[in-house]
C-alpha cells in the first residue's frame, strides 16, 4: 500500500514532547521522503494540573486528549512516551501501536547547582520530584534527604529549581537530551540506585487500527528489540494493575546476544519495603517474561503493597 502524502501527528504541547516529534518527522522523513508531515499539539490535563496526578486521571492524563484527536480524525499517529501510558487498562479502542522507536537511555540524572553528586548530598538537602517511583527508592537508600513535590515539563522544574523551590532535581537523562540540556547535569545515577519507570526512554506510535496506510508507514521506524523489551515492562505493569501512585520500577535489557532480561521492584512509599525480581526470557516470550517476573513480585506480597496505596 502506498504511503500516505500526508500524515498529521498529535502529541502534548510541551517543548520536550514537540522536540520528540521532531525526532519522529526526521526519521520518516529518512524513511519515506516523499511523505509530508504536520504536527497538531494538544495541551492535556496532565500539563494543565500541578497538583497530584491522582486527583485527575492518573497517567492517562497526559494521554486522554491526544488519544481523542486521533480517534476523531484530527490525526494520523500519536506520539507518546510509554512512561506516561496508563499499564493498568488497555489501549483506547479502535487504536493501535504502530512502532516503538529505539530506546533512548533510561537512567535518570541529578542536577545540583553546586555540583554535588547523590552520596554528597547534606542531610535536609530537598530534592525537587513527584514521582513516587524515586520518592520510595530515596526514602529506601538516602532517608536523610527531603523529597518536596514538584511538577511540570523539565524546563520549568528547572526554573523552579533557580528560584530557590528545590536544592535539587531528579529528571530523565532522555528528556534532558531531548532538549537539549545535558549540560545541566551533575550525575548520571546507575538503574541499581535508581531503577527507571516502566517504558522509560521510549517513544510510542500509535495510530487508529483501520489505518493501514499509516501503519505500514511508520511501522519502518520501530525497532526490534525495544518492542520486546517494551511488551515485557508493560506486560508486567499489566499484571501487577500498577496505577499512577504504585512506587514500580522496572525495566527490560537486550545484551549483547539478543538474550532479554527482565528486573524490577515494587516498594512500599516510605521506602521500608522493596520486592524485587529479576529474571532471563529463555524460551519465553516477552510478554511471558513480563506475566513471569510480575508473579514473582505478587508471590512476595506486591498485591498487597499495591492495594494499600490509595489512587
Amino acid at each position: 500500500m502506498p504511503a500516505p502524502e500526508l500524515i498529521r501527528i498529535v502529541s502534548r504541547d510541551s517543548p520536550m514532547a514537540l522536540a520528540q516529534v521532531e525526532r519522529v518527522r526526521t526519521e520518516l522523513a529518512a524513511l519515506h521522503p516523499g511523505v509530508a508531515t504536520e504536527v497538531v499539539p494538544v495541551k492535556t490535563t496532565g500539563d494543565r494540573w500541578m497538583g497530584a496526578l491522582s486527583q485527575v486521571e492518573g497517567k492517562g492524563a497526559f494521554t486522554k486528549e491526544v488519544d481523542a484527536a486521533l480517534l476523531a480524525g484530527e490525526a494520523d499517529l500519536a506520539v507518546h512516551c510509554v512512561k506516561d501510558i496508563p499499564g493498568d487498562r488497555p489501549l483506547p479502542a479502535g487504536t493501535a501501536f504502530a512502532a516503538f522507536l529505539k530506546r533512548d537511555d533510561v537512567r535518570d540524572a541529578l542536577i545540583h547547582p553546586g555540583g554535588l553528586t547523590l552520596d554528597e548530598l547534606p542531610a535536609g538537602t530537598r530534592i525537587g520530584t513527584s514521582a513516587v517511583r524515586r520518592i520510595a527508592q530515596l526514602a529506601a537508600s538516602h532517608p536523610h534527604l527531603e523529597c518536596v513535590p514538584m511538577r511540570g515539563n523539565a524546563n520549568r522544574r528547572m526554573e523552579k529549581l533557580a528560584a530557590g523551590e528545590a536544592d535539587a532535581l531528579l529528571l530523565a537523562v532522555s528528556g534532558l537530551e531531548r532538549i537539549g540540556r545535558t549540560d545541566a547535569i551533575t550525575e548520571i545515577l546507575p538503574v541499581d540506585v535508581m531503577c527507571p519507570p516502566i517504558g522509560a526512554g521510549v517513544l510510542a506510535l500509535q495510530c487508529r487500527e483501520d489505518d493501514t496506510a499509516t501503519i505500514d508507514a511508520v511501522s519502518g521506524l520501530g525497532d526490534p528489540a525495544t518492542y520486546r523489551e517494551t511488551m515485557a515492562e508493560r506486560m508486567l505493569l499489566h499484571v501487577l494493575q500498577g496505577h499512577c501512585n504504585s512506587p514500580i520500577a522496572g525495566f527490560a535489557a537486550t545484551d549483547r546476544s539478543g538474550e532479554l532480561s527482565l528486573r524490577a521492584s515494587v516498594f512500599t512509599p516510605e521506602g521500608k519495603t522493596v520486592l524485587k525480581a529479576h529474571e532471563w526470557v529463555g524460551p519465553l516470550t516477552p510478554e511471558t517474561l513480563g506475566t513471569s517476573v510480575a508473579v514473582a513480585l505478587l508471590r512476595q506480597g506486591a498485591r498487597e503493597l499495591i492495594d494499600g496505596i490509595a489512587h
